[in-house]
């Protein structure tokens, strides 16, 4: 058997180590505090019973965590964590260092928004912006027309954008610079995991990112299921900020709850991109759940979901995010040439 309080602190340990949030480094913390001094014979007792979770401070997942504890097996929520600290420290390469580098080798940003839908400035600016700050591409993504609220665009507005975009390229090539704005959308995914534009327009687009942005609280099993009608979906490269979670603002608001397993696995088999999306108030998928889309063999994309020029430079936080994870640079997207970013 192993130490189950032990393995208990040594997961509060890795997660604040990693930056995790304080409530969740304190459960395993408090879980550990409610198990000291009981042997592992009563551990088991209290696990093979369903007892664990009746005492104070124990919650589902601590359960099960000293539930494999006891059964002589490591954790599995500590395993991804050790295993994500050993890929970090691998170079021996301090975090904050090794996202600096991560970083200075991103190329361009694959998610962002003007003003034909929720953003605030033009493409033209957009771009400028992006060209000053070094990248070699930006992916415009601006909303699909179900997302009202945010002046969704219409196939014809979508269209007219394309058109938009094919002569800002024709501007900047005759100005010397190889820098390129790659045609995309944000589109929304629907309740039964239809995407909220036409087939052949979303194929004719260089990027396409789903994300859900509806119904954020719809039942686990439905939600999965959603998610993995969208994934299957062959025009799909992306999948945007797939909890849905405000951490911070004005408007704060939990996970929406799917088999992570299921959909990382998804996202794996039909080349899929998991977004570490680096909004401050998104940071968006979770630690844990990017830990997981690592170990299920994902690529990745870091991307800003800027709604303004000065939001292209939020870049540092999904590096951050992705270091401390043990993100291989070599499965994100946007670390390649416009070349390797469009080829699948």
């Amino acid at each position: 058997m192993r130490d189950a309080v032990a393995d208990l602190r040594r997961i509060a340990f890795l997660l604040e180590r990693a930056q995790e949030s304080t409530y969740r480094v304190r459960a395993f913390r408090t879980a550990a505090a409610a198990l000291r001094g009981r042997d592992a014979e009563e551990l088991a007792r209290l696990h093979a019973s369903g007892g664990l979770t009746d005492l104070k401070g124990v919650g589902e997942v601590t359960a099960r965590c000293v539930g494999e504890s006891v059964a002589g097996e490591e954790p599995v929520y500590l395993r991804r964590l050790e295993d994500a600290v050993a890929r970090a420290d691998a170079t021996g390469v301090p975090l904050a260092e090794a996202a600096l580098r991560l970083r200075e080798g991103l190329r361009g940003d694959c998610h962002s928004h003007t003003d034909a839908s929720d953003g605030g400035s033009p493409l033209a600016e957009m771009a400028e912006t992006a060209i000053g700050l070094g990248h070699d591409y930006l992916v415009v993504t601006d909303h699909s027309p179900r997302l009202t609220v945010a002046n969704g665009l219409s196939a014809d507005r979508l269209r007219r954008q394309v058109e938009q975009i094919a002569q800002l390229n024709e501007r900047i090539t005759a100005s010397g610079s190889d820098f390129r704005v790659l045609t995309g959308i944000e589109v929304d995914i629907l309740d039964d995991g239809a995407l909220d534009q036409s087939e052949d327009l979303l194929a004719s687009l260089d990027v396409v990112v789903a994300s859900v942005h509806s119904k954020l609280r719809m039942p686990r099993d439905e939600m999965t299921e959603r998610m993995l009608t969208a994934v299957a979906n062959p025009n799909v490269d992306v999948l945007g900020h797939c909890t849905g979670r405000m951490v911070t603002g004005r408007r704060t608001r939990p996970e929406s709850e799917f088999d992570a397993d299921a959909v990382f696995a998804a996202c794996a088999e039909h080349g899929v991109a998991v977004e570490i999306n680096a909004r401050p108030e998104r940071l968006d998928p979770p630690k844990r759940l990017l830990r997981l889309a690592v170990e299920a063999g994902c690529e990745f994309t870091i991307d800003t979901d800027a709604h303004a020029p000065g939001q292209l430079d939020w870049l540092d936080h999904g590096c951050a995010r992705a270091v401390a994870c043990g993100v291989d640079p070599e499965r994100i997207r946007n670390t390649r040439d416009l070349g390797g970013l469009l080829r699948r």
